[in-house]
């Protein structure tokens, strides 16, 4: 039999009809779909790489509001001792052996009360300088400390530790807003916020170091394969 193009015969209208019929009556077949599980280990890797983020950020935005504040802030060998008001803001200065002692959960809870308290301080700085360009800047490196304490809050989420309580009230006073102030008290206010820079710097030295030990004892969630049932 000679076909023609665009003719069907009758053979093959039958192994046509035979297809049709066996794909109509075919019952819901699973689908297999490759989903991600985010877990602790990812949600891990992503605080410590906000964490480096950040290091390297306020490396830039504390030499520029150091120079911002004058001598003797600026210079290389300024080293002040820490003054009363000073006190209120959190220390990373805690011996090292105590703080590698401590289990997970206290060194997360640690962190989390510290860059809460510190981040409503630095909003105080924010608040008071009078170049337009460091408050951006400031803005932006606030927005990105907020982003890690909710970072910090998800791992422990994640780990199924309890979000601890806030430190004591976060209103210095450098975190008011501005007014008039003397000579002396304005040198004061300087030492402040040298001395949250230099905490900030010290909190986020370590934070990277105790992400990075962590992300060693947790590994990202592996990935997943689910059946999901699907009708045609």
């Amino acid at each position: 039999m000679l076909y023609v193009a665009g003719e069907i015969s009758g053979d093959s209208w039958g192994i046509f009809a035979f297809l049709c019929a066996a794909f109509w009556n075919l019952p819901a077949v699973p689908a297999l779909n490759s989903t991600e599980e985010v877990g602790a280990g990812q949600s891990i890797q992503k605080t410590y790489d906000l964490t480096r983020y950040l290091e390297h950020q306020l490396r830039t935005l504390a030499g520029t509001y150091l120079n911002y504040l004058g001598p003797p802030f600026n210079e290389p060998d300024f080293n002040p001792p820490r003054m009363t008001r000073a006190e209120m803001v959190p220390s990373a200065t805690v011996d090292f052996e105590l703080w590698r002692s401590l289990n997970d959960n206290a060194r997360l809870a640690a962190n989390y009360r510290a860059y809460t308290h510190l981040l409503c301080y630095l909003r105080g700085m924010d608040g008071q300088v009078a170049k337009a360009e460091l408050r951006k800047n400031l803005g932006h490196f606030c927005t990105s400390l907020q982003g890690l304490v909710v970072s910090i809050a998800s791992v422990m989420s994640s780990l199924g530790y309890p979000l601890p309580s806030p430190l004591g009230s976060a209103d210095p006073t450098w975190a008011r807003g501005p007014g008039a102030t003397s000579p002396h008290n304005n040198f004061l206010k300087k030492m402040d916020d040298f001395w949250l820079l230099k905490e900030l710097q010290t909190w986020l030295w370590r934070s990277a170091k105790d992400f990075n030990r962590l992300k060693k004892k947790v590994p990202p969630a592996a990935v997943m394969l689910r059946l999901e049932a699907r009708d045609f």
